[in-house]
């Protein structure tokens, strides 16, 4: 591979300013919504020699495996995914590249100090709506194939990018796969607010479940405004979510010190984690009002090797024991509620793929890589999970997602054309070179 990877590093480098500007026309093209980034994806492939098309598809008609999304979770609308086929010579094996178009919904974009559709570069970073969730990634698989042709190289196995809507549970790779469009390796593309880069290499992934707890309590039997003084005649939700609160509380540290997974142990010491992180109850404006629903929701990590249905009914199991433990409860169960969930997978570290992605960070980054093990719910785990094919993730360096709240999202300049660099190169190294 020395001789095609310094034939890619070559390319890489003579479309360097190209590689910038299709990013930045990808983030301008945020202003006009998914379908404009879409097209110009599928433009930019058709013009690099690929077999293009968009397949339509709406969401909640995709069949999963050991995933599930209910109500507020679950996008509903007809999407549509780009893939782009670079056909190979045969002989080799094939890969699929995947990342995400969407975004997040635009709004507060008056917070930004730079214009969120300039695409602009200040201080080594190019910044923009959406640029690192996910514009770089499919700018980097759409750029490799363009560095892999430029270089005058022809895989032996079809390397297929493909654009695929995945927030809100989108599905849109496990659409494309349900419509036959797969490949022998899958590579996942999204940069990663960790602040490694592209040392890092995703294998590992948790599961992750979101659920909501309703607990009932009751008013007293006043007609005053204020319930104050009668607070000892009345049932108080928040008090009877606290119990259950406090049961989830103990089986989350009896898990913690039951279930183990080495990889994400190694890193933060504990391989799952129930997180009670949100309650509602009562009235913010009349604090003298006993409140008689209380709601609490949450989530639920844990390792691969672990089935949704088993964590979910260990915290059935645990909620439903708790009111059993209380007068009140025991004739009022606490409401559960189911709202998401995805399981966890992994691949090994001596697999073949990893091997090949990892030779081409070392060799285009001089780095080491490693496993990044705590990606929970990362899309890696869909070919896996869906259709058992073998997944890596890696990405450029980025940082204040407005996923995460931030403003001014940004990428690595540097380490996106490294990605591009990689992602060719790895690609190479796994269909082999023609």
């Amino acid at each position: 591979m020395s001789g095609v990877s310094e034939q890619i590093i070559a390319a890489a480098e003579a479309r360097r300013s190209d590689s910038i500007a299709f990013l930045q026309r990808l983030i301008a093209l945020q202003r006009e919504g998914e379908a404009a980034v879409q097209q110009c994806f599928a433009d930019h492939l058709r013009e690099a020699g690929c077999l293009v098309e968009s397949l339509s598809y709406v969401p909640s008609d995709v069949a999963m495996r050991h995933e599930f999304a209910e109500g507020e979770a679950m996008a509903r609308e007809e999407r549509a995914s780009i893939i782009a086929r670079l056909a190979g010579s045969g002989g080799g094996p094939s890969l699929i590249f995947f990342g995400h178009p969407d975004g997040e919904p635009l709004k507060n974009t008056e917070t930004w100090r730079h214009d969120p559709f300039a695409g602009s570069i200040s201080d080594g970073r190019v910044y923009g709506w959406g640029v690192a969730d996910d514009l770089a990634g499919i700018a980097i698989m759409a750029e490799a194939i363009k560095v892999i042709r430029a270089a005058g190289l022809q895989p032996k196995g079809d390397i297929i990018a493909t654009s695929t809507p995945s927030k809100r549970h989108a599905r849109g790779v496990a659409a494309a796969m349900q419509h036959g469009y797969v490949a022998d390796a899958a590579i996942y593309v999204h940069p990663a607010e960790s602040g490694v880069g592209m040392q890092e290499i995703k294998a590992i992934c948790s599961g992750q479940l979101y659920f909501r707890v309703t607990v009932t309590g009751r008013g007293p039997d006043t007609k005053e405004p204020g319930h104050t003084a009668f607070a000892h005649l009345a049932v108080n939700a928040l008090d009877k979510a606290m119990l259950v609160k406090g049961a989830l509380d103990a089986l989350d540290q009896a898990r913690g010190a039951r279930v183990h997974h080495a990889g994400i142990e190694s890193v933060v010491g504990r391989a799952t984690n129930i997180m009670v992180s949100y309650i509602s109850c009562g009235d913010a404006a009349r604090f003298s009002r006993i409140p008689i629903s209380c709601v609490l929701g949450g989530a639920v990590s844990f390792p691969p090797g672990e089935t949704i249905e088993k964590v979910q009914q260990e915290i059935t199991d645990c909620i439903m024991a708790s009111a059993q433990q209380d007068a009140w409860l025991k004739q009022y169960a606490p409401k559960l509620e189911w709202l998401s969930g995805v399981t966890g997978a992994e691949l090994p570290a001596d697999s073949p793929l990893f091997g090949a992605v990892s030779a081409a960070v070392s060799r285009v980054t001089g780095l080491s890589p490693f496993v990044n093990a705590m990606h929970t719910s990362s899309d890696i785990r869909v070919p896996m999970v869906q259709r058992n094919i073998p997944t890596v993730g890696f990405g450029p360096l980025c940082g204040d997602l407005t996923q995460n709240g931030g403003h001014d999202e940004w990428v690595d300049v540097e380490d996106y054309l490294r990605a591009i660099k990689v992602a060719a190169d790895g690609a190479l190294r796994w269909c082999g070179a023609a």
